[in-house]
């Protein structure tokens, strides 16, 4: 009998002594985790931080693109013209005299 009793405080001992390792280890864990969780706020905040950066950025892109069309549209509009001109001033035929030429000159004011 009391080889049980020797048997069974050795378990009790034992118990108690992987519960304290196990809380001890949780609260390192407890730690662990609070100081993983304020390095992952941190990296959220730089995350957001170049979230913001980025849309500042595109945000200029964009408005230069924008610029850009304009600019084009104004420039195809002028090439467009300039080639109808030039179109229209072209002599028909063989008229090539200064009569065909104030002609011209006259419908194209």
């Amino acid at each position: 009998e009391l080889e049980n009793q020797l048997t069974t405080k050795s378990k009790t001992l034992d118990e108690l002594k992987q519960s304290l390792a196990s809380n001890g280890s949780a609260e390192q864990t407890a730690e662990a985790q609070s100081l993983r969780i304020a390095e992952l706020c941190e990296m959220k905040d730089s995350i957001v931080n170049q979230i913001a950066q980025l849309k500042a950025s595109m945000q200029s892109v964009l408005d230069q693109w924008k610029a850009y069309d304009e600019i084009y549209a104004e420039v195809s509009l002028m090439t467009t013209r300039y080639l109808y001109c030039t179109d229209q001033c072209k002599p028909s035929g063989e008229e090539t005299s200064l009569e065909a030429l104030k002609k011209q000159v006259k419908t194209l004011q």
